[in-house]
């Protein structure tokens, strides 16, 4: 998602949002070191020894989903992803910004979906749409390839064609003229541009292994190496500290890892670094420069999408580096994210995360961010092999992406908080702000930006890809759920197949296929279980089960975890509860009203009013399971009229209206 630097001119007609875009700047610049931070050593860029990844991603359509997670991914091909082109045309559709309509001097108003952006704004922002069509064909893409659905593979194939044609004879891909690209000293969307679209283009060529689409991607990265030569120019450099493009374009590290991944050239790992080097080294407002990360003082406060995506191009840096003071900043950096973290692990930003703490009621988090938090932290298990990170990026897909997605896959909110009292597009019902439209259900959000559906319409599929990852002698089952993988280990082909309802069930069957073959079968064990049986020998390391024996012909492992309910605390100190990966939630009655019909059939804006809202409150009673059902039971305080209460708490992710942090009450 663009800066929602973006999100400011989305509301640069606002004087509301102009206000608050002056004051979360001059807040962003307090405390700021500048080049004195780097005084207390050498250089943090310099590169010592690249790091080896722990684990290495499987390519696309080696793990393929199964179950509800296979069902969840053909409901949104039915909805938001397979229909985001019909119901938003004019800018997916009509506008061919990396063809014909190419952006050149002459150009000085485009059509980008925010209502009401004019002027000098809208020029600065002309970009917008090649991020709404590049990432949603990047989830529709991987959707399509993970659900096998022929009718949407052959109009993919369609487009990869066209979009290929448009590559110039001097291996140029992206959304300029000759006039302008690569000649920027302000806002631009350059490398964005091309890193949204080569995530898609990289994931058909994972499916189709044609060389001519990885030699296309290759020729296209080198076009941006040879303009933007490593340790010799200024790819971030910008007279304007508010560019959200130009920042977003920090995530061209996914595509050069990614490249190197696939070659193992060294100069695609090493260019991360020059990347991130240059980024930490301009005047931005950016929340993951080097400096500002290493100084605890300074919170986060940019927009929220940009400082969780730069947390993996900050990990690609460190990776490339092997330099001690990246990891050390990494470190600095969840520091700061877990003081943004609400009880469900979503991380706040509304779309500014502000220098203002989580909390369950009066911040909202952004899907975009979900998806790339999730991101990041999956390359963070990638590289270091820590099951904490998987473990975080588990509960971000299964409780607040859920949550946050409608159930019947048409449309998702922009904006959401943990306690969700209403949906009517301001926060929790607030209506000060007229045009605040991002607390409520929309498959398209056109009139604030049209990044967050695209986004929902990724994360599925990013999820289902980091399933199961490997190293050289074992295959490790990272995120759970029901799923299948096909892969080599030491040169066999092993196929596992996961059967299990997980989150919704603790019970797995492994079902292992291959031909006399060694390794090590690890299976994560989900937060919150310390008791489980499994059906064959194994040992326990660093939280997951490891069955590391000669495998052979067909073979079964059967385990199964038995989760309990454990209490927690927030930041705020309000009590909320967990039952192995899920998080519980109060379920509160609405009323859906349909706002806005689409010219597509089925799909509307919708608006979630409560029944009754009462914000009820802890009392010390206990949460106990209500027998073979995943449902629970306690009793909580009603403040209104002060009375005790048996309530029943339900899956966070299946709910639309919710409480799932509790005050303490008096008894």
């Amino acid at each position: 998602m663009e800066i929602k630097f973006r999100s400011l001119y989305r509301h640069h007609r606002m004087h509301y949002f102009l206000t608050r875009v002056t004051v979360c700047c001059l807040l962003f610049f307090t405390g700021f070191c500048g080049n004195n931070c780097f005084a207390q050593q050498a250089s943090p860029f310099q590169k010592v020894k690249a790091v080896a990844e722990e684990y290495r991603v499987l390519p696309l359509g080696e793990v393929l989903p199964e179950g509800w997670l296979k069902e969840q991914m053909e409901e949104n091909l039915n909805g938001f992803t397979g229909h985001l082109d019909s119901l938003a045309p004019d800018l997916i559709l009509d506008d061919d910004i990396y063809g014909k309509n190419r952006l050149s001097k002459k150009v000085k108003n485009k059509d980008v979906g925010a209502l009401g952006v004019t002027g000098e704004a809208q020029v600065q922002f002309l970009w917008w749409n090649s991020e709404t069509q590049s990432n949603w064909r990047d989830g529709y893409i991987r959707s399509a390839i993970l659900t096998n659905n022929k009718a949407h593979l052959i109009k993919i194939e369609k487009y990869i064609n066209r979009i290929l044609a448009t590559q110039d004879a001097d291996e140029y891909l992206g959304i300029y003229d000759h006039e302008l690209r690569y000649r920027f000293d302000n806002e631009n969307g350059e490398l964005w541009s091309k890193a949204s679209l080569l995530r898609g283009l990289l994931a058909w060529y994972d499916y189709t292994k044609q060389k001519t689409i990885l030699n296309a991607i290759e020729r296209a990265v080198q076009n941006v190496m040879d303009n933007y030569p490593i340790n010799n120019s200024h790819p971030f450099y910008s007279v304007n500290p508010n560019v959200g493009g130009t920042t977003h374009g920090l995530t061209i590290t996914d595509v050069f890892e990614s490249l190197y991944r696939i070659t193992g050239k060294e100069i695609y790992r090493d260019y991360c670094l020059f990347l991130y080097e240059d980024f930490s080294e301009q005047t931005l407002n950016e929340d993951a420069q080097y400096s500002k990360l290493m100084n605890d003082s300074i919170l986060l406060k940019g927009h929220s999408v940009h400082t969780y995506e730069h947390l993996r191009s900050l990990a690609a840096a460190y990776q490339a580096s092997g330099n001690n003071e990246l990891k050390q900043a990494i470190d600095h950096f969840l520091k700061k994210i877990d003081f943004e973290t609400t009880a469900s692990g979503g991380a706040v930003g509304d779309e500014w995360i502000g220098g203002r703490k989580a909390d369950a009621t009066a911040r909202g988090y952004e899907y975009c961010s979900l998806q790339e938090l999730m991101h990041s932290y999956l390359e963070l298990f990638i590289k270091s092999g820590q099951q904490s990170y998987a473990a975080r990026a588990e509960k971000i897909f299964l409780n607040p992406a859920q949550g946050a997605r409608h159930p019947n896959g048409t449309c998702v909110t922009y904006l959401k908080s943990d306690n969700s009292f209403a949906l009517t597009g301001g926060l929790n019902g607030d209506t000060s702000d007229k045009h605040q439209t991002r607390y409520r259900y929309s498959p398209v959000h056109k009139e604030a930006a049209v990044c967050c559906v695209p986004n929902a319409g990724r994360i599925a599929p990013y999820y289902v890809q980091h399933m199961w990852v490997k190293n050289d002698n074992s295959l490790v089952n990272a995120l759970l759920g029901p799923s299948e993988v096909k892969t080599h280990i030491n040169g066999k082909l092993v196929t596992v197949k996961e059967s299990t309802d997980y989150p919704y069930g603790y019970s797995f069957t492994f079902k292992v296929s291959t031909s006399k073959n060694k390794f090590a079968l690890k299976i994560r064990k989900p937060e919150g279980t310390t008791k489980f049986s499994v059906s064959e020998n194994f040992s326990e390391e660093d939280g997951f089960i490891v069955i590391n024996k000669t495998w052979n012909g067909k073979q079964s492992v059967q385990i199964t975890f038995l989760p309990e309910v454990i209490k927690h605390q927030d930041i705020n100190n309000e009590t909320y509860f967990t039952y192995g990966g899920i998080v519980l939630a109060l379920p509160i009655e609405f009323i859906e009203t349909k706002t806005k019909p689409f010219p597509v059939d089925g799909f509307y804006d919708l608006s979630h009013s409560p029944k009754e809202l009462i914000v009820y409150q802890y009392i010390g009673e206990p949460v106990s399971q209500i027998p073979d059902k995943l449902k629970f039971k306690t009793v909580l305080l009603n403040p209104i009229n002060n009375q005790k209460q048996s309530v029943e708490l339900v899956p966070m992710g299946n709910t639309i209206l919710r409480q799932v942090t509790f005050k303490t009450g008096l008894k």
